[in-house]
């Protein structure tokens, strides 16, 4: 079973090197939305700490957002979706092994970008700290619920703003206790119940997700 996740994520991996305009874009995308807030609202940086949060968490929601569409979609036009749901594997262990790379390509960048935002933002080591933490922990999260929209809307020609709809009320609560637990961070409390929260949201959705995503490709491919 590790093999085959091993090989899975290793092939998209491989796809997204070959198409890498796929990763930068939501990346750009969340570089831009926090480079304009400083410059947009003044260097002040009591201010932009103050409403560090709520930037880095909106952003990291939006570019996640971009990234979702092509999860599914390359492998439902050509087919391979099909030969995947064929293989004598669990359907389910393949979908985990695709939001995985998913996450690689695009969670991860953010946290690795993360000292960047504590330059722009004005933000001090614990509240740095409380936005890689956070990062860590929501962004696999979005990633795996976001795949159970896509998974509905993959047949769809146009189900981008479907997928929005669909997501974007699922996302509100790992945002309400991300922004928290940074706010938290940033007057010198403690936020051990916030991420410990978001750690459950986690593995909810490590575990139950990848049988949602699996019933809800079977529907839209069938």
């Amino acid at each position: 079973m590790i093999g085959i996740m091993n090989n899975v994520i290793r092939r998209e991996l491989l796809i997204a090197y070959r198409r890498q305009a796929d990763i930068f874009n939501p990346l750009w995308f969340f570089i831009i939305v926090i480079t304009l807030f400083p410059l947009s609202i003044g260097p002040e940086p009591n201010l932009l700490a103050r409403i560090a949060a709520g930037i880095v968490w909106v952003a990291a929601l939006l570019s996640a957002l971009l990234s979702l569409e092509r999860l599914f979609r390359d492998d439902y036009q050509d087919g391979a979706l099909e030969q995947m749901m064929l293989m004598p594997v669990p359907l389910p262990l393949v979908v985990m092994s695709k939001v995985i790379a998913h996450w690689l390509l695009t969670g991860l960048p953010l946290i690795i970008i993360s000292p960047l935002l504590a330059i722009l933002l004005s933000l001090d080591f614990n509240t740095w700290l409380a936005v890689v933490l956070t990062l860590l922990v929501g962004t696999p999260t979005l990633s795996f619920i976001g795949a159970i929209g896509v998974a509905l809307t993959v047949g769809l020609q146009k189900g981008g703003v479907l997928l929005s709809l669909l997501i974007l009320p699922l996302y509100i609560p790992i945002l309400i206790f991300a922004t928290s637990a940074i706010d938290a961070a940033s007057l010198g409390m403690a936020y051990n119940g916030q991420l410990a929260i978001l750690g459950a949201m986690f593995m909810g959705a490590l575990t139950l997700t990848p049988f949602a995503i699996s019933a809800a490709l079977r529907v839209s491919v069938n």
